[in-house]
């Protein structure tokens, strides 16, 4: 199987309590291609600039994922500045330049069509369905969104979700759309818009979930040294997306199987800058990791 992505390439820069960088490979694409392409084939749907690197076209060649998708045009690729408080819990954003993806509307290429499992990453809601609507006939669909797109086209999300079968969101962007504070609550709210399946990020305090009509919660793996949380929503959604896409049911077990892998390449990317850390891992540590978090969930019985 494969999975198709659409989302934002760019090039940020970033200043933490203890570093400072520039320059640097992000977007919500670059983040999900990379996670998901240790476990299945990506397609990418996004823009860039002139400008754009050749050693970056050259990273997500040789991780296999298909650049067909991939327009390259006259102008610079997007940008985005920012600055993390000292515990890294929020970016404070200092610069966004759009750039080529002001006008991004992309036409997808014809094999990429009828690609089954597709992530609409945290783009306007009315591309995401521009985009959506290209596919034919799609075997599960899964977006995310934010708190621009909740506050300023939010008749439009609705319409989106409506028409995706699992929405992957952080915990203050549920309360921004349900207006309720009670996660429980606020899960079968975000139900009654479309998803089935509503899965919540809640940082350091893991994640949590409804899955048709069951619960779901594990928590997030200790991680000693952050670096940088920037795409650790994207990297999620990567694993996510990758581990789904190759499994033969979707049933409650097996999302929960793909949320853990999630929880794990999102703790992977937290530990450096950029994509910087999936190039230095392999199946084996995320196998690894994955049994560290299967233990941190066990619950023993009582007598």
């Amino acid at each position: 199987m494969a999975v198709l992505v659409v989302g934002s390439i760019a090039y940020d820069s970033i200043e933490t309590k203890s570093a400072k960088v520039s320059e640097i490979l992000g977007g919500s694409a670059s983040y999900f291609s990379l996670s998901a392409s240790f476990f299945t084939n990506v397609y990418l749907v996004a823009v860039v600039g002139k400008d754009f690197k050749e050693e970056h076209i050259n990273l997500f060649k040789n991780k296999n994922i298909n650049l067909d998708g991939l327009k390259i045009e006259d102008g610079k690729t997007f940008r985005w500045i920012g600055k993390y408080s000292d515990d890294l819990n929020e970016a404070i954003t200092i610069d966004t330049q759009l750039n080529v993806f002001n006008k991004f509307k992309p036409k997808l290429p014809l094999n990429y069509k009828k690609i089954p499992y597709v992530f609409l990453a945290n783009i306007d809601p009315e591309l995401q369905l521009y985009v959506l609507k290209q596919v034919d006939k799609p075997k599960f669909v899964c977006a995310d969104t934010m708190n621009y797109w909740i506050q300023g086209k939010f008749n439009s999300l609705k319409v989106l979700l409506k028409e995706i079968d699992a929405l992957v969101i952080n915990e203050g962007e549920v309360e921004l759309i349900t207006k309720e504070k009670n996660i429980v609550k606020a899960c079968k709210i975000l139900k009654g818009y479309g998803p089935n399946y509503i899965i919540i990020k809640r940082g350091k305090y893991g994640v949590f979930a409804l899955l048709n009509n069951e619960f779901f919660s594990i928590p997030a793996l200790p991680i000693e040294n952050v670096v940088d949380t920037t795409g650790a929503g994207d990297s999620f959604a990567g694993g996510f997306m990758g581990f789904l896409s190759e499994q033969a049911n979707i049933d409650n077990e097996t999302l929960k199987k793909a949320i853990s892998i999630a929880t794990v390449m999102s703790s992977f990317c937290i530990e450096a800058f950029s994509v910087n850390k999936f190039l230095q891992i392999s199946y084996n540590d995320i196998h690894h990791r994955y049994n560290l978090l299967k233990s941190l969930s066990f619950i023993p019985d009582i007598n």
